[in-house]
């Protein structure tokens, strides 16, 4: 008997042991939930892979995965904490508001090294405007990137109104110039971003472009535009070949707020990940979902294919309602074969111009608008997390010629 007791104390004290686990066991599972599996088996575009969704929440940031149908609201974000996570807490911040994000970026514009205003301004201020004079305006134009045709167009506007004017004061030359750059961008095409939340399912937005002009950034970027603006949005890290994409776009979505929705694995699917996020959204009930693509390379045919099959597997749950291209302005006449190639493959509704501070090729935004008829949205102005507002042509044509 006292040889068996021993045993029977071990028996004992295991099973409570046990007992008192299967609870925190249970509570782990609950944290780490896999999505389940709600695609079309039969559809063949659709393939299956783990996604997980960051939440937002100033107790602490944890990344698990949620499962459908549970609100992110109802998610105890505090369960696990920062310092048990191993994650940096990143705090949530206030963008700016619209108005002040323009008219900083329009005197950082002012500043920049444009040859394009400027250059036009002191030739044809110039005591006699003969022949030479005319071609230094075309070549200024052409370096500019304006483009072949919108140069011709503009030197023939300029050439009629300098014959009328006869004697020109610099205040006459800066009115008349103002007015034909002004007609040349465009100030009647529709650049408002077409993010309303449909009745019963959230705005889609696609950022697409080649690797390298910032992508991630400026859906990050953009999320705190619209944060601002006192929308709800969901982001979706589509950009599954970069290694740190989907990191770089959670940190965005955590520092305004927002959640993201990426894959945790590496190479996945992007058409999966995309299709995950605007479930996500329509769950959700959010304003708008942004899925950030991998930077596609035009050259490559297969990858141009993978961009269009993301579109089409979004468009299973809901509308996309824009497809924003982002370009580098320094990149020049570069930058317009690339819109040529993406607008060949999804439906471009707007343009992103990034680093238009760093180049004297402001022309460039004239010639991709009259090759596409596609309008400049959106500028960004350098690498501040609020450099990015919406582009106007009167503010933009008014800023060269300062």
């Amino acid at each position: 008997m006292n040889d068996i007791l021993p045993i029977i104390l071990s028996i004992v004290a295991a099973l409570a042991i046990i007992g008192g686990l299967i609870p925190v066991l249970l509570k782990t599972r609950k944290n780490i939930t896999q999505y389940p599996d709600t695609r079309d088996a039969n559809d063949p575009e659709i393939r299956s892979g783990g996604s997980t969704l960051v939440a937002d929440g100033s107790a602490a940031v944890t990344d698990r995965k949620v499962p459908a149908g549970v609100d992110v609201e109802d998610l105890d974000t505090a369960t696990v904490p920062d310092d048990a996570a191993g994650l940096e807490v990143i705090p949530v911040e206030t963008p700016l508001p619209v108005e002040g994000r323009l008219m900083r970026l329009r005197e950082r514009l002012i500043r920049s090294n444009n040859i394009m205003g400027k250059g036009l301004l002191a030739l044809l201020s110039s005591d006699r405007i003969d022949e030479n004079v005319w071609d230094e305006v075309e070549e200024t134009l052409l370096l500019a990137d304006l483009g072949t045709e919108p140069t011709m167009q503009l030197v023939d506007a300029l050439r009629e109104r300098v014959k009328v004017l006869g004697t020109r004061t610099p205040e006459e030359v800066k009115k008349l110039l103002r007015e034909e750059l002004i007609k040349l961008v465009d100030p009647t095409m529709d650049r408002s971003l077409n993010v309303q939340r449909h009745a019963d399912k959230p705005a889609v937005v696609m950022v697409v472009g080649v690797n390298g002009v910032g992508k991630t950034t400026t859906v990050g970027k953009l999320a705190r535009v619209l944060v601002a603006e006192d929308k709800d949005v969901l982001l979706g890290a589509a950009d599954t070949f970069r290694a740190a994409a989907a990191e770089q776009l959670a940190t965005w979505g955590q520092r305004v707020g927002v959640p993201t929705v990426k894959s945790d694995i590496d190479g996945a699917d992007p058409a999966s990940v995309a299709y995950e996020a605007v479930k996500a959204g329509i769950d959700q009930e959010v304003d708008v979902v942004m899925i950030d693509t991998a930077g596609r390379l035009q050259n490559k045919v297969g990858l141009m294919d993978e961009l269009g099959k993301v579109k089409r597997v979004v468009e299973k749950l809901a509308e996309v309602d824009e497809v924003l291209l982002v370009l580098d302005a320094t990149t020049g006449q570069n930058g317009l074969n690339q819109a040529r190639v993406f607008a060949e493959v999804v439906n471009i509704t707007g343009i992103v111009l990034t680093k238009l501070d760093g180049t004297a090729k402001g022309g460039i935004v004239v010639a991709i608008q009259k090759s596409l008829g596609v309008p400049v949205k959106l500028i960004g102005l350098g690498e501040g997390a609020d450099d990015l507002a919406p582009f106007e042509a009167e503010g933009f044509v008014d800023a060269l010629l300062n």
